[in-house]
């Protein structure tokens, strides 16, 4: 382990959350035990809340209509003052802070609806409300704030001064150890100096979160947008999302108060982390959005188009793609309000649960919207503005394919989730192990590891040889559906033996095997969706009858199909070829399959004229709201 890596790990680890002092549906599904209890019945809401959500939804879809045109957002890259004011007016920018803070006060559940209402009409707006109230300073401060710190600044969070969330740097992704703003205590004040990267909402912010090293860790600060030394140098422009304002944003000797720290000092990357749990569940929320949608288009289009004598949609190769589109529009949705509601709940634990349904719901959402653009065909291709252009209906299919994209790199990559979900997944038998895996202990300290590993794993792997899943008749209430549930059941213990093999065969080199734990990780997510599709169709029965049993079928036995495809990758897999591969690409081996192409980022007479310089960057601060 190089001096890097293990620095690198050693903050990660400082910045988990390290103990369970609530339940956890996740954490014992990845350990082979089933908890149903904790999911079903799904909590409910209180009645009035239920009441003032449904509310906000209708002001807000009565707004996004009259008010609010995506065309020209699209077009323009630019989302107009009057719709931010707009916003601001029915209290969007305020949805998540208490009423006693001049917010909304909505449950998450509702938080996520209108998020999710939002982003099937203008993603760009999903975004600007989610950076704003999921990670920018309203929810830092609701979990860690003080007082006069709430007092002072979530009022004008909810009155819709925008704020903005800065951690990544140019020479820093997913590696916080990295991390070179700092932020020096002098006095009254720290001053801080640095460059943030990809700002989502920072060119038009009013307050800022910004992360910043406090000697040799991590805090968290508010800072004015406006405060001297603050130079936002460019608007980034991106493949979707194009309304966004997100830049690069330079700090010079910008002092601020110290009781602007955000908790203690040293705190940053763990306020991060806990923001998130709850935090992460504005993506999947427009992940759901968007593949909602994505069902309604695939079914006018093809129940419209007729080719070969039939509408399009009864072909089966074009009927397997929209059962897929269908299935996983209600499993997104079944996933994102269970957790909501778990959220709203404060019961359990959902750190694991929201990190699966952020993971799932940007890759299944993007496929999804993939196969929507296949369906249409040239017209899925084609843009919205040349189709109105030559009098088509403007249905912006590849444009919705772009801005979800985004999905699978924000708030965590597909990649870190994997990694991230992984490490909480494994975290009992790693606790367990302890010393045992720990190449610096000695004999002694080895021997008393094994003998405690002994006794929980003689515990512990007995329990993964039968359970409810075996009964034929267990989950009942759920009926066509229970065998679902039975199998759901009968895999977690095979997925928590699967990990428990792994973790004999490789030990502690088992955290390097991430082609191994993706799989056990996308394993268990498949699962989180089958429980919460079955929940979410035994309630919606009541209203629709047997249709939501149909989806949740469907969808099922296509969840099985992609969990046992991935059982047979964990042992049959190119893992260690591709690494293998990949190290020799690196070191230059294979140059030659380069040969006979031209680079654009690099060839070519406009590349030297096309070079910024220092005088290039203009101060571009913020736009006047």
């Amino acid at each position: 382990m190089t001096t890097d890596y293990a620095t690198a790990r050693e903050v990660a680890e400082q910045a988990r959350e390290t103990e369970w002092t609530r339940p956890s549906f996740g954490r014992q599904l990845f350990l082979g035990d089933f908890r149903l209890d904790l999911v079903h019945p799904a909590p409910k809401l209180p009645e009035e809340e239920i009441k003032k959500g449904d509310a906000f939804l209708r002001t807000l879809r009565r707004f996004l209509q009259e008010k609010v045109d995506p065309p020209q957002i699209e077009r323009t890259a630019v989302i107009p003052d009057e719709v931010v004011k707009g916003l601001a007016s029915i209290g969007a920018f305020g949805m998540t802070i208490e009423e006693e803070y001049g917010g909304l006060g909505l449950a998450h559940l509702y938080y996520c609806r209108a998020l999710q209402l939002t982003a099937s009409y203008c993603p760009a707006l999903s975004a600007l409300l989610s950076a704003h109230q999921s990670i920018g300073v309203p929810q830092p401060l609701r979990l860690f704030g003080t007082p006069e710190q709430k007092e002072r600044f979530l009022p004008r969070c909810a009155s819709g001064e925008i704020s903005a969330f800065l951690l990544t740097e140019p020479d820093v992704g997913s590696d916080p150890a990295r991390l070179a703003t700092t932020a020096v205590r002098d006095g009254h004040s720290y001053v801080i100096d640095g460059v943030k990267l990809w700002t989502t909402n920072g060119v038009v912010a009013d307050l800022l979160v910004v992360m910043a090293r406090t000697g040799a860790r991590i805090s968290a600060f508010v800072v004015e947008a406006d405060s001297p030394g603050i130079t936002v140098e460019r608007r980034n422009s991106f493949m979707g999302l194009r309304g966004i304002e997100n830049g690069v944003t330079r700090f010079h000797q910008v002092r601020v108060p110290v009781e602007n720290l955000i908790g203690r000092e040293g705190q940053g990357l763990k306020i991060a982390l806990t923001t998130l749990n709850t935090g992460r569940l504005s993506l999947p929320a427009t992940c759901a959005g968007a593949a909602k949608w994505a069902t309604k288009i695939a079914r006018e289009w093809c129940g419209e188009r007729v080719q070969w004598g039939r509408r399009l949609g009864e072909h089966e190769a074009v009927a397997r793609k929209i059962a897929f589109i269908a299935g996983t529009a209600y499993a997104l949705e079944a996933v994102v309000n269970l957790v909501s509601r778990l959220a709203d709940d404060e019961r359990n634990d959902i750190r694991i649960e929201a990190a699966l349904a952020k993971l799932y719901g940007s890759e299944l959402a993007w496929q999804a919207t993939d196969e929507l653009v296949q369906i249409r065909g040239g017209r899925g291709y084609e843009t919205a503005e040349s189709l109105r252009a030559r009098g088509e209906r403007g249905v912006p299919a590849e444009q919705m394919l772009r801005d979800l994209r985004i999905n699978r790199i924000f708030e965590g990559s597909t990649e870190i989730m994997h990694l991230l979900i992984a490490r909480e997944a494994v975290d009992a038998h790693l606790s367990v192990a302890g010393e045992l895996i720990n190449p610096k202990a000695d004999l002694k300290a080895k021997g008393r590891a094994a003998a405690k590993a002994g006794g929980f794993y003689a515990r512990w792997l007995p329990s993964l040889v039968a359970g409810a899943g075996q009964l034929p008749n267990s989950y009942a209430e759920f009926g066509a559906l229970a065998h679902h549930l039975r199998y759901v059941e009968r895999t977690s213990r095979r997925l928590a033996r699967s990990t428990f093999y792994g973790m004999s065969r490789w030990q502690g080199r088992l955290e390097h095997k991430q082609g191994f734990l993706s799989r056990i990780v996308d394993i268990g997510a498949e699962l989180f969706a089958m429980t919460a599709v079955c929940v979410q169709a035994q309630e919606d029965a009541v209203e629709y009858g047997r249709r939501p049993y149909e989806l949740a079928d469907t969808f099922c036995h296509q969840a099985r199909l992609r969990a046992e495809a991935m059982f047979d990758r964990l042992w049959e897999n190119t893992d260690s070829r591709d690494v293998r591969l990949a190290r020799l690409v690196l070191d230059g081996r294979y140059a030659f399959l380069e040969e006979g192409v031209l680079d654009p980022s690099l060839d070519g007479p406009w590349i030297a004229q096309s070079r910024p310089g220092p005088s290039d960057f203009e101060d571009v601060h913020r736009h006047v709201r």
